[in-house]
């Protein structure tokens, strides 16, 4: 995880330099590299609780994919429209959405040439410009900012989703919140635990003891 951060800044910062040269298609493709880069993280933790081979082979298989990669894209723009809880991100993960594949066409339009529709000839200089770039990069800044991800907050991660994992959702919201709490508990995070119970449930939760959900 640490390696994957750590790759989407590099990436990241290579894309400003090109885009302060001017170099926008390329800069653009460079941020959806980065956000694809980040986008591994949610894999890794999946693939930390899978339960079995036939999931593990299913998490592999979405982690060498770019568009399973890139899902948090518009999450800027969510926020940017009044996303504050989890259940106002839900489209990020909807099956039937489109910005994943919008995301990566844009990534082959600022590196190739192409013949779209009826003879239509696209070149990168002229599908990519200053806006759209810029746009690109600043996803990309926003989400490959992390902390360093230590052994023991997966171990955290393990020991309360492991037991729930894809079972009912209150259940798997409950195991996050109480992973949460020991984090903090141990100094691995700042921000306080009902803040991640409030973006959860929407709400300060104040349901029953702790304990993994079950």
């Amino acid at each position: 995880m640490n390696a994957a951060m750590t790759n989407a800044r590099r990436l990241l910062k290579d894309a400003k330099r090109l885009l302060e040269g001017g170099s926008y298609p390329t800069a653009a493709t460079l941020a959806v590299l980065s956000i694809e880069e980040s986008g591994k993280t949610a894999i890794l933790r999946e693939l930390a609780v899978a339960k079995d081979a036939k999931e593990i082979g299913q998490l592999w298989k979405r982690y060498r994919s770019h568009t399973q990669k890139n899902v948090a894209w518009i999450l800027p723009q969510l926020v940017a429209q009044g996303a504050r809880h989890l259940e106002d991100f839900r489209s990020l993960f909807d099956a039937g959405a489109d910005h994943t594949q919008l995301l990566d066409s844009l990534k082959q339009l600022g590196l190739y040439t192409d013949c779209l529709g009826r003879a239509h000839w696209s070149e990168p200089e002229k599908v990519v410009d200053d806006k759209l770039a810029r746009q690109l990069v600043q996803v990309a800044d926003v989400l490959s900012r992390s902390r360093e991800i230590t052994v023991r907050e997966i171990e955290l991660w393990i020991k309360h989703l492991k037991p729930v994992w894809r079972g009912p959702m209150d259940w798997m919201k409950k195991a996050v919140a109480n992973w949460y709490a020991d984090m903090q508990r141990e100094g691995l995070v700042q921000t306080a635990a009902d803040e991640m119970e409030s973006f959860l449930y929407g709400r300060k939760f104040t349901g029953p003891g702790r304990g993994s959900g079950v």
